[in-house]
């Protein structure tokens, strides 16, 4: 299946190519943010790729209603695709058809830098500050949004920390402490062990949360640049900082970091172990605070659990206070369907969404709002939203979101074996390298 779906990606990318160079692209002046003439109400659409019952999505239908109330014959209709592989397929195959509708969801990837190249995306910078909510945003979540040239064509709806989650009673069962360095977590992993303890829980299946952790000695390393660089065959996992890595990854997995057969378990599985108490460790984000943070937490290990953010290591180029700080998928909007009705709705539902969102008790991708603490909610819920006033500048990257989609596919499939044991590093290396000089050249042009 990921292979018909990998196929059909290359196909839409071809197709999307002989469309531009065909001239076929209608799209208006991406920098015309804007648009003059009457306001005519009519439904506009959203292709999403985020949780159907998400609080992203029930706000702006809120606002929608909202703004039809003013507005009537206008309504915002929500095309839903969570999966993520389906979605960016249904994405590729509209825009090589040049059907897109007026939004749409997409990440910072190769495939949008060449839509926004053609002008079939609005300039999302031109457009918040026409809007006069730029600096209402977090620096870090219209970072995160950004392509590699530092252009912006994504809002942010979110923005999220990614931290470690750790039980101190096991922690103190096993002798061990919070790490000081990411070097120590292989042998905390075999204390652990040694005391009957799984150390690290995680969603294997769903494959991103264990390529999270290859960017993690690269980031503190050689900072933020280097998948930057390494996607594009500018650097290599025979560098210091790739090398680093890949002997990092496979020791974590002689020291059996991960829960046994955690390649076949999902995300359910993942936390179940974490807050029933079998696992010590849990790396995830703050969309997780309602079941880490509040007295949903299984009692028995409610007092025990706490968190600490990505480790440095000795020579680090990165600060404790920068690590994995995501604002989601981004909104793109269609040039060639912007008009005034769109103008005027982003324009109404901007202002409008920090409030909202900041009321379900998570972060707003803006600083212009404050968020609600659930009535329920443990210390550590507020705890974890304070960290985000002492953010540092630089973001580790997730490598998902960097790479392209072929070498991506095969790097969550050569870090299994890895971890497992299966491959050495030396073949993880050769491999790796391998798939980004031979795929790299066709996305990054």
């Amino acid at each position: 299946m990921k292979k018909l779906l990998r196929a059909a990606a290359v196909a839409a990318v071809t197709a999307l190519a002989l469309t531009a160079c065909g001239g076929g692209g209608t799209a208006t002046d991406p920098s015309n943010v804007t648009p003059t003439g009457e306001i005519k109400p009519r439904e506009i659409s959203w292709l999403l790729s985020r949780p159907a019952d998400g609080a992203v999505i029930n706000i702006m239908k809120k606002l929608a209603d909202d703004y039809a109330k003013d507005h009537p014959g206008f309504a915002l209709n929500l095309i839903t695709t969570p999966d993520r592989p389906s979605y960016i397929q249904k994405l590729e195959t509209l825009a090589a058809a040049n059907k897109l509708p007026e939004l749409f969801d997409t990440d910072a990837t190769p495939f949008a830098q060449e839509l926004a190249k053609q002008g079939k995306m609005v300039d999302a910078d031109k457009l918040l500050k026409s809007l006069d909510v730029y600096d209402d945003y977090r620096p870090g979540a219209l970072d995160y949004q950004r392509f590699d040239d530092g252009s912006l064509y994504m809002i942010p709806f979110q923005f999220e920390l990614e931290f470690i989650w750790y039980n101190k009673a096991l922690f103190e069962k096993a002798g061990v402490s919070v790490p000081k360095s990411l070097d120590d977590i292989p042998a905390m992993c075999t204390a652990l062990r040694n005391s009957g303890i799984t150390p690290i829980a995680i969603d294997g299946q769903d494959q991103w949360p264990l390529e999270r952790y290859v960017a993690y000695q690269p980031f503190r390393e050689a900072g933020p640049d280097f998948v930057q660089k390494l996607k594009k065959g500018e650097a290599s996992f025979t560098d210091e900082a790739g090398q680093k890595t890949v002997n990092w990854m496979a020791d974590l997995g002689k020291a059996k970091c991960f829960q046994e057969g955690f390649s076949a378990q999902g995300y359910s599985d993942a936390q179940n172990q974490f807050t029933s108490g079998q696992a010590a460790m849990y790396n995830i984000g703050t969309w997780e605070l309602p079941s880490l943070a509040t007295d949903k937490l299984n009692p028995e290990v409610r007092d025990d659990v706490d968190f600490f953010t990505l480790p440095t290591i000795e020579g680090s180029v990165t600060a404790a206070n920068e690590f994995v700080s995501p604002s989601g998928i981004g909104m793109a909007v269609n040039s060639k369907t912007y008009d005034p009705l769109v103008s005027d709705f982003l324009k109404f539902a901007l202002a409008k969404y920090p409030a909202e969102y900041a009321a379900t008790g998570a972060l707003s991708p803006t600083t212009n709002v404050q968020t609600a603490i659930p009535a329920n909610a443990t210390p550590l819920y507020k705890k974890a939203l304070e960290t985000a006033t002492t953010l540092g500048d630089k973001q580790a990257m997730p490598w998902d979101t960097q790479l392209d989609p072929t070498t991506n596919g095969r790097l969550q499939q050569e870090l299994v074996l890895l971890v497992q044991g299966n491959i050495s590093p030396e073949q993880f290396t050769k491999t790796m390298d391998d798939a980004i000089k031979q795929n790299a050249p066709k996305f990054f042009k």
